[in-house]
Formats: structure tokens, sequence, C-alpha cells
């Protein structure tokens, strides 16, 4: 039966500070190295024997799933990054603070985008710094792939192409499987799972550090869920 463990990276420094980050590439705050460390005791105290780990290219998420494995002593098994797990592209909210951008532009249409499903962030400027174009990380891409803005629904799309090509595969072989990425594009990977409407996904709340839980039968039906927040408790 395989094992899908999804967490979100510890918090980061932009999350403390309530900074749209993106696709950014911020460190961890020394809060989101302690939950880290805190989802490591949780693998190793519960004897979860994983057997490969798939994270983003943004490092917070990999010093997340690094400190998680270092913790647990199981850094030996195949670690796979992909840029479709990356965090949502915010675009030219970029860099700034989320109270701001809202007393901008109003409630409404800040919920839409943040909470809603298929509204997106005003671009990024071609020849903004901004662009994933002139990070190093992507160069191996095609320009066309690299977003200048995402909505939740472009972040599904990419991140749930990737969950059949690559992660899927290794559940049906019966494998436990770590996924260490950010708030949407693990939201995006839970409606799939759960079949979760578009309509109700403002709901789905993703927790910095917390061990989200998915067993599977060999068909790759969902038999249980759950979140291990603390030794010994599952929190349903």
């Amino acid at each position: 039966m395989g094992k899908l463990i999804l967490v979100r990276h510890g918090k980061s420094v932009w999350n403390i500070e309530n900074i749209f980050t993106g696709w950014t590439d911020i460190e961890l705050a020394p809060q989101g190295i302690e939950e880290a460390k805190t989802a490591g005791n949780l693998i190793r105290d519960e004897h979860i024997n994983i057997d490969i780990c798939f994270s983003s290219y943004l490092k917070r998420a990999i010093k997340t799933a690094s400190i998680i494995l270092e913790i647990a002593d199981l850094t030996h098994i195949d670690f796979i990054k992909s840029w479709k797990l990356n965090e949502r592209n915010y675009g030219a909210w970029q860099g700034q603070n989320k109270d701001k951008v809202r007393a901008e532009i109003g409630e409404e249409l800040f919920w839409n985008v943040r909470r809603g499903f298929s509204d997106a962030a005003p671009p990024l400027a071609i020849d903004d710094k901004r662009c994933p174009r002139f990070d190093t990380k992507y160069k191996l891409l095609n320009s066309s792939d690299l977003p200048l803005t995402e909505s939740l629904e472009d972040t599904k799309q990419r991140a749930v192409q990737y969950y059949f090509e690559a992660i899927v595969p290794e559940l049906v072989k019966g494998k436990t499987v770590l996924v260490s990425a950010h708030g949407n594009s693990i939201r995006a990977l839970m409606t799939e799972i759960l079949n979760i409407p578009a309509t109700e996904i403002s709901k789905v709340e993703v927790q910095t550090g917390v061990l989200n839980i998915y067993d599977f039968d060999s068909t790759m039906t969902l038999k249980d869920n759950y979140r291990l927040k603390q030794k010994r408790e599952l929190v349903m």
C-alpha cells in the first residue's frame, strides 16, 4: 500500500513578514527550521520509512525536506526536485506586503486572487528581473513554460501533471513518498486527491510543517487520510 506525505515547508522569512513570496527563493525563518525538525522527529518516532522524496526547486522546500530526512536518518534515499512543485507565481505581487496590496486593490479582488481558483495577480513585465527566465535554476526550461503570474488553476495544472507523471508511479509500487512543497502547490494536490471542487477550494488550509498523510491501496484508491501533528496524535 502506497503512503503519500505532503508537507508545506516551514515558515520562511517572508511568511513571518507577511510578504507575497511566490517563486522568490527565500530562506527558512528560525521558526521554520524548528517546524521541519519537529516533522523529522515525528517521522522518526512513528517509524515511518520514507522511500523517496520530492520537492520544488525552491530552497525553503528543499531545506525543509533535507532537515526532515536528516532528523529521521533517511538522507540516503533518492531526492528529486521539480519546478512543477514550485509555489504559485504571484507575478507583480511578489515581494509586496499582503496588507498593503489588499488596501490598494480592495478586499474583494484581493481574496478572489488569494483564495479563488481562476484569478491571478498582475503579471510581471517581461524585463522584470523577478522573471524566472533570469534565474539560472530554470535555464534548461523553455521560456514558454515559465509563468509571469499564475492562478491556482494554473498551479494545479502543472502540479497535478507532475503528480501523475512522477509521484503516482512510486505510490503504485507501494512506496512511502515525501513531498515537500508549498501552500498552493499542496492545495492543488489535495484538491485532486480528495476530489474537492473549485468552489470549495478557498476552505482548504495548509499549515507549515504539518505532515498530511494519505494511504492508498494498490489501485490508488484512497483508504485513509490524516494529519500527524505531534507524537501519536492523529488529527482527522
